[in-house]
């Protein structure tokens, strides 16, 4: 971790072979890799009573050579709620500026502006991908705004190529083929200028065609540039004009509000000592109900079937943090299934193109997941057409959850599943009644995810959700028995399960947030509930009526994962063999060190060098810019999400390092220095060392470009910049 004694070093790191794009390399004599078999280390319970210095509880256990003695110590102060939803906070901020006697926010993540990384003056968009004396028709001639001029735009209006990734365009290198066109901050690897028969030079961009062939996408429905789940323009379009119809969720929203209206009337209208079936004349107006009802085109029972296991650890979906990059990253380390960013349904029915955007995948999590035939795996359940990528979105309203839902499997069908959140403690989402609000509405819960199934055609539907809402209240049990077996009012209508195919507890509550450990004691009684309602729905408490097959998810099975504080494969092994969970989901312990899932493979600890770090980090510059174009524009996306990334990555503390294992993600560390500069410069927590790793790899900043907070609420940056 950068200190005062450390930070010289950290700033003023070599920074020969950083143009060339090569990463700076560790001491001399150290392996690239050190892998540790560590299972039967000691731990401080063993060492009681042998001398051994004792663990401190909340500080990792660096060991002393490397630590560096300061005055004053400040532990950091970390915000994990931006790897939930970090930019609808940024909403909830606007909306509390309007407010007087505002809460001053905290945490090292808030409030970041990013300025705008653009051309000093734009390229004509009809100019872009022609040769120099083959251009387009400008639709808008003299008027136009932008540059027509190519020489004059490379010139005067575009930065300067990058010096990085050998000089080569990594979207080319791969692809055979620019995205980006003219606008390529590397466009010089990929344009020639050739003489025409009038005797003029002439610029011209080139195209590998054996690169090209090379580049053929994994499966067939993926696009050119190997991404796959995008909606069409004209998709949003009508979305946004209100154009778009959803007839199946118009349809069975009726009718769960007709069935809600009818169900009232029993409960509040009927006397205890009469037939139910007969109380009010509620028998004649269910049987009208069903006749006007239209069933939908797929069952829970008839939906494709999934499938988790100990062999299949999944990435949590993560605002911000989730992109597209992170998780081809995290699937080329070994994460099996991955979620997208979890997307409001609102702006899904609405058409919003940055909502949309957030459903695209890489082909990569379109192919099958691995895993190893046995007998926990349900029958009926098809390898060949699962996938490793799914959709989560949020909602308050049953409405809104069936159009996403509607929208996302006729738009986008190449999901898992579709997740709703249930969990999400961010106030904005708690006031208007989304995310772990829900808990406290089972009812209302049970029937958004009813129609969700109703309408999701062959795409199964699960749920995320949290204990409960307060620390002392857990409702999780309750909560998942009713998404199992149906509440008192869906079995006094007859309508038995709501079909959920898979449920995800956080073992935290909403108003714990990330403080305290994960209770895996609670979602391991909650995985035993789970597990004796799949075993044996007809003999539960008040002897609940058994739901009816045809509603059962899975062959009737609903799978169970647990979630939190998994930092390391022996937390994954205890909860998969301890919890009696079916998997387990990662979320912060991959954004600090997305090789966990390669550890979990391995089953050992991967004491993973600064120079093997370092390359992950040319990975994910690599897949950014193949994600968001390898423009001005898109290396400063490419930039602002690396840079998020490396706001966790800098909490890693090197295996090596520490005294005493398994590392504890809820510790933190003293300050430290590593066993060489780049090691040292890779722990900073200060934001200004980690623009200066991007620019190893993205080169200098663009000068609109800031990632600095506006208030320096966090004490350890202020320590860090001596």
């Amino acid at each position: 971790m950068a200190s005062e004694a450390a930070e010289p070093q950290a700033s003023e790191t070599p920074m020969h072979d950083i143009q060339n794009g090569d990463p700076v390399s560790d001491s001399a004599g150290e392996p690239p890799a050190k892998k540790a078999k560590l299972d039967d280390a000691p731990t401080p319970d063993n060492n009681a009573n042998s001398g051994a210095p004792q663990r401190k509880r909340g500080i990792a256990p660096v060991k002393p050579e490397f630590i560096i003695p300061r005055a004053t110590k400040t532990e950091p102060e970390f915000n994990d709620d931006v790897a939930e939803a970090a930019h609808h906070k940024e909403r909830d901020g606007e909306e509390a500026g309007k407010k007087k006697n505002k809460k001053k926010p905290t945490g090292q993540n808030t409030h970041r502006t990013f300025g705008s990384s653009q051309d000093e003056k734009g390229l004509c968009p009809s100019r872009v991908f022609t040769p120099e004396f083959s251009p387009g028709v400008c639709q808008w001639g003299e008027k136009c705004r932008y540059e027509h001029d190519l020489r004059t735009y490379l010139k005067e209006c575009k930065r300067g190529d990058l010096t990085t990734f050998n000089g080569v365009c990594p979207v080319w290198d791969t692809k055979g083929k620019c995205f980006s066109g003219w606008k390529c901050r590397l466009v010089g690897s990929h344009m020639i200028e050739q003489e025409t028969a009038d005797g003029r030079k002439e610029l011209v961009l080139i195209e590998d065609e054996e690169r090209k062939k090379k580049a053929q996408p994994l499966v067939p429905f993926a696009a050119e540039d190997g991404t796959a789940n995008i909606a069409s323009m004209e998709a949003k379009i009508a979305l946004n004009r209100k154009k778009a119809k959803t007839p199946r969720a118009d349809a069975y929203g009726k009718w769960l509000d007709k069935a809600s209206r009818e169900l009232e009337k029993v409960i509040h209208n009927r006397r205890f000592d009469e037939d139910p079936e007969d109380a009010g004349g509620f028998k004649e107006e269910k049987e009208d109900n069903r006749a006007r009802y239209i069933e939908p085109p797929f069952l829970p029972s008839e939906k494709r079937r999934i499938y988790f296991g100990p062999e299949t650890p999944v990435l949590a979906p993560l605002t911000t943090q989730g992109n597209l990059p992170f998780r081809r990253l995290c699937i080329e380390l070994g994460a099996q299934f991955t979620y997208s960013e979890m997307a409001m349904s609102m702006p899904l029915v609405q058409g919003y193109k940055g909502e949309w955007a957030l459903m695209r995948a890489h082909e990569t999590e379109m192919l099958p997941p691995t895993i190893s035939p046995g007998a926990d795996i349900v029958q009926g359940y098809d390898h060949a057409k699962d996938l490793r990528f799914g959709a989560q979105i949020a909602a308050n309203k049953s409405w809104q959850a069936l159009k996403a839902t509607e929208a996302l499997s006729a738009y986008t069908p190449n999901l898992r599943v579709i997740d709703l959140n249930c969990g999400c403690p961010i106030d904005l989402l708690f006031r208007e009644g989304a995310g772990s609000a829900l808990l406290e509405h089972p009812a209302r819960l049970e029937k958004i995810l009813r129609g969700m199934n109703g309408v999701s055609q062959e795409i199964p539907i699960t749920a995320k959700i949290r204990m409960g809402t307060r620390d002392n209240s857990p409702n999780a049990l309750r909560v998942a028995e009713r998404l199992i077996l149906g509440g008192y009012e869906s079995n006094t209508l007859g309508l038995g399960a709501p079909g959920v195919a898979a449920i995800t507890l956080h073992g935290r509550s909403r108003q714990q947030r990330y403080t305290k450990q994960a209770d895996w004691e609670y979602i391991s009684e909650c995985a035993a509930l789970i597990k004796r309602l799949n075993e044996q729905t007809d003999h539960v408490a008040d002897t609940i009526r058994e739901p009816d097959p045809r509603t059962q998810p899975n062959g009737g099975k609903t799978y169970f994962l647990g979630n939190g504080d998994c930092y390391s494969h022996q937390d994954y092994d205890d909860h998969v063999n301890n919890a009696g969970v079916d998997g387990v989901m990662v979320g912060r312990g991959a954004l600090i060190k997305p090789w966990l899932f390669e550890e979990i493979q391995a089953g050992q600890y991967l004491d993973k060098s600064a120079s093997e770090r370092l390359s992950l980090v040319e990975k994910f510059a690599k897949y950014g810019l193949e994600t968001w174009g390898s423009d001005e524009h898109g290396v400063g996306t490419t930039r602002r999400f690396l840079l998020e990334w490396m706001s966790f990555a800098c909490r890693y503390v090197p295996i090596g390092l520490l005294e005493y294992l398994p590392p504890n993600i809820q510790d933190r560390p003293p300050s430290w220095r590593g066993r060489n500069e780049m090691e040292t410069l890779m722990g900073s927590h200060n934001y200004k060392d980690w623009i200066k790793i991007t620019e190893m790899f993205l080169g200098p900043a663009h000068k609109d470009f800031k990632f600095e907070p506006k208030h320096k609420s966090n004490a350890w940056d202020e320590e860090a910049e001596g």
